[in-house]
């Protein structure tokens, strides 16, 4: 019945088994490093069966305490320890197996949540300069209350995606201190990163900057049929020129490009202050002329 969730290492693309080296933690990395265990760039750390450093280490103790014994007196091989883990890790959470009428049923564990307030926002991957980008990684935003169990179990009953495996680490918002208040925090900069890997490789959609012009101008028209991504901008510039215009329409004066540059504002300006103080000097001149003209007169 659930054939599906099982999810094999040893049947992983050797893309999303690089990927998935590329993902461990650093300080796994330089410790690995320091045993000579590390690899190449883009390159797996898996060995030939699909078991990891850590999953071969595991089976190193497990064969040397004896655990791996099966009754004819062999050992369990490593593809076989590795299916026996896998199908441990793929195993459903949740429900339980009961009898009804003599036929075994699949019975849910709990109580179904209708609207729950679990928010999963998708983020792109971080990718070093000078590296490609991983489409066998996936990166989430997640509240700090969800597990691995959880993000594992979200993405494959409600969008069938299958994982390999699950980083998480939490971040914590800056507190912010002020004499006048006391030290707070922001509340959507506290949360908790999952990075994902993926069976099925998933190209994240490009930015408007990374695209060519004619699939730019084609998205930017989808945008502004399907979400009207530009009708604010042009409800904006009509209110402004309601409100300038007025009522009436009287004394309104469209700004033409002549005005609208910078240099021409500019020049405007000068000549317009040129003119007033030829003005200023016309009247000053005048006055002089009517104060010589005075004595004149008088005598």
């Amino acid at each position: 019945m659930f054939a599906t969730l099982r999810r094999l290492y040893a049947t992983l693309p050797d893309a999303a088994a690089a990927a998935r080296t590329a993902s461990t933690p650093k300080a796994v990395r330089i410790r690995r490093a320091e045993q000579g265990l590390d690899v190449e760039p883009l390159e797996s750390d898996a060995t030939p069966e699909g078991l990891t450093p850590s999953e071969f280490a595991r089976y190193q103790r497990a064969l040397a305490k004896g655990e791996l014994l099966q009754d004819d007196g062999s050992n369990l091989t490593e593809a076989q320890w590795l299916e026996k883990l896998d199908s441990r890790r793929t195993r459903v959470r949740g429900v339980r197996q009961v009898v009804r009428d003599g036929e075994k049923e699949t019975e849910v564990v709990g109580q179904k949540i209708y609207l729950p307030n679990i928010i999963f926002k998708m983020v792109r991957n971080y990718t070093p300069p000078g590296q490609p980008y991983n489409p066998y990684e996936a990166t989430f935003r997640v509240p700090q209350s969800v597990t691995k169990t959880d993000i594992r179990s979200y993405l494959l009953a409600v969008y069938g995606v299958q994982t390999t495996y699950i980083r998480t680490d939490n971040y914590q918002s800056p507190v912010i201190k002020s004499r006048l208040r006391a030290a707070t925090t922001i509340s959507d900069r506290t949360y908790k990163r999952a990075v994902v890997g993926l069976v099925e490789p998933f190209y994240y959609p490009q930015m408007e900057e990374d695209m060519p012009k004619e699939e730019r101008e084609a998205r930017r028209k989808w945008l502004e049929q399907h979400f009207l991504v530009g009708k604010r901008e042009a409800d904006r510039q009509s209110y402004f020129l309601r409100v300038t215009r007025g009522s009436d329409g009287k004394g309104w004066k469209w700004r033409t490009g002549i005005t609208a540059n910078r240099g021409n504002i500019l020049r405007l300006i000068a000549e317009r202050r040129a003119e007033r103080e030829q003005a200023i000097e016309d009247v000053k001149a005048r006055i002089r002329g009517d104060r010589v003209k005075t004595p004149a007169e008088t005598a």
